[in-house]
């Protein structure tokens, strides 16, 4: 029986390991009857079933390991449920990059034991586009996934651009994961989200919940790239994530292209971790770890930013609606004396508080990590990908950003926020799944838990 239950904080630090991938075209479930033990449909159209679960009639199952030759599209109205387990491999090297383009529904069902892989037969950054929602997409569920290697840039033929999704001129790489429907809803819990080549997730529209994530090593010293980038026409509750080394912002907040159509954005963004980001953009001043812009007004608190290049900046014009914003107190730390004067009142552009615990000298208020190795030639104002030159160490699953005790990050923080989705958001589209084995059950309401008093977003164990 399924239950309203909150995400669970991912990081212990146990990041979600990929189960090995093997070739099996996985695309239309009805395939499967009578042609395996484990996936057949009982000769019936009228429901889906798999050792696991039965789906509505008109799903799409995949419950074996895919490998995407060329890009898919889930049509419009149509839903497409990923069982846990199961790697999609995106094959590299194609002239028109693999895309996932979503145009009805997407539900990536993975468990903490058995995470849904995204990743590419090249391993390497920019090796295929990303899962790209349509502006009729009702529904996403991306729950103890794994998402790595996106980041192509489109061509004319992709299917991303044909139906004029993120990008109306070729000019860049897309996000590992898109969503534009102000009316849908999605949520990212419990997920690990790593070397993609852009930015990591872009939202242009949507009610979302964002909990629980690993967000390592975004963008590229060309182009940048941010963690969470959100426009106008959100609703979102983002909390208890770990953003490692985006190269331009861990959020770029803004509130661009609100009209009578896109409303404006409303957003709460507390508990959690930014850890170095920033180190891309010197030239330009653009970025570092928190950058709000055009009239965005977030409920910011009880973050925790660590050897960003800034900490929250706006442009000198139209950036954030500061009368209706709440942004302080938010807990930010510097090792380096370049750190601690570009976290400081007089930084160019910087938006400072009183209110926030910060370094005033070099490793003053240290939030003491359980287990974290900084570069020691760490640069926050490098612009190079190479750790030589002081960009950030690529990042690793061992570390634990667990506070210490005795960490003055600790206590402290803000004491109440108003979620935006206090009750969860239910996905009708999981409800509709009748789990056959009950050890197996998954809940269909998904909320980010209340806040903390402590900073960032793990506390002490």
């Amino acid at each position: 029986m399924k239950k309203k239950s909150a995400v669970a904080a991912l990081i212990g630090l146990t990041v979600l390991t990929a189960l090995p991938a093997c070739e099996n075209d996985n695309i239309n479930p009805y395939d499967y009857a009578g042609s395996t033990e484990e996936t057949q449909n009982q000769g019936s159209r009228e429901v889906v079933t798999t050792l696991l679960a039965e789906y509505p009639i008109g799903s799409l199952v995949w419950s074996h390991d895919t490998t995407l030759n060329e890009s898919v599209e889930i049509p419009a109205g149509t839903s497409l449920y990923i069982e846990p387990g199961v790697t999609v491999t995106c094959a590299s090297g194609a002239k028109v990059p693999v895309e996932i383009v979503v145009l009805g529904n997407l539900y990536c069902l993975g468990t903490a034991a058995k995470p849904v892989t995204f990743t590419s037969d090249k391993k390497e950054p920019a090796a295929w586009g990303g899962i790209i929602c349509g502006y009729n997409s009702s529904e996403v569920v991306l729950s103890h996934v794994d998402i790595a290697y996106a980041g192509a840039t489109p061509t004319e033929s992709s299917v991303s651009f044909q139906n004029k999704l993120f990008k109306t001129e070729i000019d860049g790489g897309v996000p590992a994961f898109h969503f534009c429907n102000p009316s849908g809803k999605f949520v990212i819990a419990n997920s690990f989200f790593h070397d993609n080549y852009n930015d990591q997730t872009y939202f242009t529209g949507g009610n979302g919940v964002i909990s629980g994530n690993v967000f390592a090593d975004s963008g590229n010293a060309a182009d940048g790239g941010e963690a969470i980038n959100v426009k106008s026409g959100c609703r979102l509750d983002i909390a208890y994530n770990l953003i490692y080394n985006a190269c331009t912002n861990a959020f770029k907040l803004s509130n661009a292209g609100t009209s009578e159509v896109m409303p404006s954005t409303e957003i709460r963004v507390f508990n959690n971790t930014m850890v170095d980001c920033g180190w891309r953009r010197s030239k330009n001043k653009k970025g570092g770890s928190i950058w709000l812009e055009k009239g965005i007004f977030p409920k910011f608190v009880n973050n925790l930013v660590y050897d960003c290049r800034y900490g929250m900046k706006q442009p000198k014009a139209d950036g954030a609606d500061t009368d209706k914003s709440i942004v302080t107190p938010n807990y930010y730390f510097a090792s380096t004396a370049a750190g601690v004067e570009q976290m400081s009142a007089a930084a160019d552009l910087i938006m400072f508080y009183d209110s926030d615990p910060r370094s005033k000298t070099p490793g003053d208020r240290n939030p003491a990590f359980v287990r974290f190795a900084q570069n020691p030639k760490m640069d926050i104002n490098c612009q190079v990908d190479d750790p030589a030159q002081g960009a950030p160490l690529p990042f690793s699953k061992d570390w634990d950003f667990h506070l210490q005790p005795g960490s003055p990050a600790i206590g402290g923080g803000a004491g109440s926020i108003d979620r935006l989705f206090p009750n969860g958001l239910a996905f009708f589209g999981m409800k509709k799944v009748n789990f056959i084995d009950s050890t197996n059950d998954q809940n269909y309401y998904f909320t980010a838990p209340s806040l903390s008093a402590f900073y960032g977003a793990c506390g002490s164990r």
